[in-house]
């Protein structure tokens, strides 16, 4: 009686939206089988937790600048003026069951989405998977780390301890830096001056919990559906060809392994949040605007715009009853800028470069492509640059040597370095090109000696593993056949039972 519903349920859903037909051609999508692939997996299945663990430390933090007396089970805390902001935190780690591990699980997940989101992004520019017709998707991936920044910087802001309050007073300060209309956007988002009203609490919460979550998710959908449409790229191979995808079916293969990486994920996510302290806010304190902390950086992914700070010189332009703070409004608001949109707008600098305006779904070696693993070689070895230099008191401090010597082997390592990691990838490139053989494995020799003192060398026999055994591709069935199996005829017919 439940079949007979439920397959009449589905055939009037047929009938009027075609969902039998829909289905089927999404369960048959091909996925290539490459462990590249799973980086954008774990950036997904980071979001779903950072997701789930949001709702339930939602549940229990206080978004208020609003002053109390701490009285709860954190004892060098007990009698202090804290703000609720701080105090709801505090309580969340050690007051709320599981609290401590939902929260140290959703700012691992924050980490973890954001980097997964940047070493795939890195896969696709150097294996040329942005070229066209997919353009379009690069320039989405790229938002989505955008607001993945933004709305990391959000989060970690809303505890309101010494180092997110830190993390908010350099934001007004970057914000006033804009000229003409700075001051009146930091009044205008702080209610005042520096610290202002008290709201920049409740406005950072909605914009972390709300606004920016949704614009995530709507770019996501859109990835996701971008990706479906256009289908995957792949590495050339056996049987692979610009007109192809090869690989496995989504149903049945690669939904159970692609599920059995989710928990994975969640599982690796939540090991760290049990056992790998991150962001200890009790140990921090309450924000106050004269007190800072030492050897105490941001999250890792604004690493880099806290370099590039740091190591920015004390340049200022005076004119016309104007200060233009140069010092913050380069580094923090022109370089980040620049960096951003050379990412948006590389493919079309590429495509108008090379001429190139065919249809690839096969992708790149980074070898064979040097002048463009070059310039991603630059780019990351920059970024990596302004990223040490963010911790260049703790360096001098480590090396025992003064800090203005750190701040000037760096402000010359963001020059020199990327040009030296450039040219020395080019030549690597060219090198490996031209090396016969090159990416292939080698095959084992035995060395021997003759009498005379000769040496020479022979094959050694294949071993399991020497050899890359793949698969003969088998097309994807066709068409539905809705007649019991034992009655159905035809190669590559897709049998469906209703």
């Amino acid at each position: 009686m439940i079949d007979k519903t439920i397959d009449r349920s589905l055939r009037w859903l047929d009938d009027r939206l075609g969902i039998a037909k829909g289905g089927r051609t999404f369960l048959d999508k091909i996925f290539p089988d490459h462990w590249s692939f799973m980086l954008g997996e774990i950036a997904l299945y980071s979001f779903v937790v950072l997701l789930a663990t949001g709702v339930f430390v939602s549940l229990y933090y206080i978004p208020s600048a609003h002053e109390i007396v701490y009285h709860g089970s954190y004892i060098p805390l007990r009698g202090q003026r804290v703000s609720e902001a701080y105090a709801s935190s505090v309580g969340l780690s050690f007051d709320v069951k599981s609290g401590l591990l939902m929260r140290q699980a959703h700012h691992w997940a924050a980490n973890i989405f954001l980097g997964s989101i940047a070493v795939h992004m890195a896969r696709v520019f150097f294996t040329g998977a942005f070229r066209k017709p997919r353009e379009f998707n690069w320039i989405v991936g790229v938002s989505m780390l955008i607001l993945g920044i933004v709305n990391g910087f959000l989060g970690y802001s809303l505890p309101d301890d010494l180092v997110s309050g830190t993390g908010i007073r350099i934001a007004y300060s970057i914000i006033e830096s804009i000229p003409l209309v700075g001051s009146y956007l930091g009044t205008f988002l702080f209610g005042g001056n520096y610290p202002g009203n008290g709201i920049i609490i409740p406005r950072f919460y909605i914009l972390h919990v709300l606004i920016v979550p949704l614009l995530i998710i709507g770019l996501l959908a859109a990835h996701l559906g971008l990706l479906v449409k256009q289908k995957h790229t792949q590495f050339g191979g056996k049987g692979k060809t610009e007109h192809n995808v090869v690989g496995t079916p989504m149903f049945p293969t690669f939904i159970a392994k692609t599920t059995g990486f989710l928990f994975m994920t969640t599982a690796v996510l939540f090991l760290l949040g049990g056992l790998a302290q991150i962001n200890p806010i009790w140990q921090f304190g309450q924000y106050q605007p004269y007190q800072i902390s030492y050897a105490v950086q941001p999250d890792w992914y604004m690493g880099w715009l806290d370099g590039a700070l740091r190591i920015m010189p004390s340049w200022e332009w005076v004119g016309w009853g104007h200060t233009i703070a140069l010092e913050v409004f380069l580094p923090a608001v022109i370089f980040p800028g620049l960096i951003f949109n050379i990412f948006i707008v590389w493919p079309f600098i590429e495509s108008r470069h090379t001429k190139d305006l065919a249809y690839h779904n096969l992708l790149d070696r980074p070898r064979d492509r040097p002048l463009r693993t070059a310039v991603g070689v630059a780019m990351l070895t920059l970024l990596f640059m302004v990223f040490f230099a963010s911790s260049d008191d703790v360096l001098a401090n480590f090396f025992q040597v003064p800090l203005v010597a750190v701040l000037w082997f760096f402000r010359i390592a963001v020059v020199i370095a990327p040009v030296i990691a450039a040219v020395v990838a080019y030549k690597i490139c060219n090198e490996m090109r031209a090396a016969e053989g090159v990416g292939k494995r080698k095959r084992p020799q035995i060395v021997t000696r003759s009498s005379t003192g000769e040496y020479s060398t022979t094959d050694a026999e294949p071993r399991p593993g020497d050899g890359v055994e793949e698969l003969d591709a088998i097309p994807v069935p066709t068409y539905i056949d809705l007649v019991p199996p034992e009655l159905a005829t035809g190669v590559g017919v897709r049998r469906v039972m209703r």
